[in-house]
């Protein structure tokens, strides 16, 4: 597998981590084919909690490692805060990049806490973005519209410490206009490419309208691996993203 960004026969590079890939497959033999097969087109990989059983970490130790990939540990982390900090503190020690963490303000902290002397970024989930109104009424969250709970949840997130959050790109503009906001990243899931199925996304839009709307990464999983040319398809979306960079003030 190639290193990553590597240089194409025009002197730019291939790779552009605004784009993180969600390396959503079952094992680290699996992840390792698919990372081998996309190369040098993509240089920033997120793995998530369904790999964790499947060798999740080594696979994120061996693409940081051996490959010089940027590595997103999405594992959603949510308990009592001596937990956090503990398991966050273990996190720490391997040099990824951004880990995930639900944004509420003490879990927040608490992250932060365990994190402490190195260069982890800790992203705060707001909403899910397979969650809509009618989610959050049977998960007994309060009246109001999601877009709503999802930026008065980012605020408290990122007055907590967060160094960003998770956001649809639903949400992205209006977060990127929060005082607390300054300086910290917007990471958003959810992102289709024109064209492309949905799946159990309900907030979406392409990587362009993501970007120009405040994003710094958008997360992109199933259009690329399921295409038949995976590195052809992870292109396509640098080139949207790259489009919508220019076009930005």
């Amino acid at each position: 597998m190639n290193s990553s960004p590597l240089p194409d026969p025009a002197g730019h590079s291939v790779a552009d981590d605004r784009l993180i890939m969600a390396l959503d497959v079952p094992n680290v033999i699996e992840g390792l084919e698919l990372a081998g097969r996309i190369g040098n087109a993509v240089s920033f990989y997120k793995i998530g909690l369904g790999m964790l059983a499947g060798g999740g970490m080594a696979l994120a130790n061996e693409l940081k490692a051996e490959y010089g990939k940027r590595i997103f540990l999405d594992l959603k982390l949510f308990d009592i805060g001596a937990t956090i900090e503990a398991a966050v503190r273990g996190i720490a020690q391997f040099d990824l990049d951004f880990l995930t963490v639900h944004g509420d303000p003490q879990v927040v902290r608490a992250a932060q806490e365990g994190k402490r002397g190195t260069d982890l970024k800790i992203l705060a989930v707001t909403v899910l973005t397979s969650l809509d109104r009618a989610d959050l009424d049977a998960n007994m969250i309060r009246p109001g519209e999601v877009t709503e709970i999802t930026v008065e949840r980012a605020a408290r997130a990122l007055a907590a410490g967060a160094d960003g959050v998770i956001a649809s790109p639903a949400e992205a503009a209006q977060i990127r206009a929060l005082p607390e906001a300054a300086g910290k990243l917007i990471v958003t899931p959810g992102v289709r490419p024109a064209g492309a199925a949905l799946g159990d996304q309900k907030r979406v839009a392409t990587p362009a309208e993501a970007i120009a709307r405040g994003a710094d990464h958008v997360v992109v999983g199933r259009p690329i691996r399921s295409a038949a040319d995976p590195k052809a398809a992870a292109l396509a979306v640098v080139a949207e993203i790259r489009a919508a960079r220019a076009g930005r003030p």
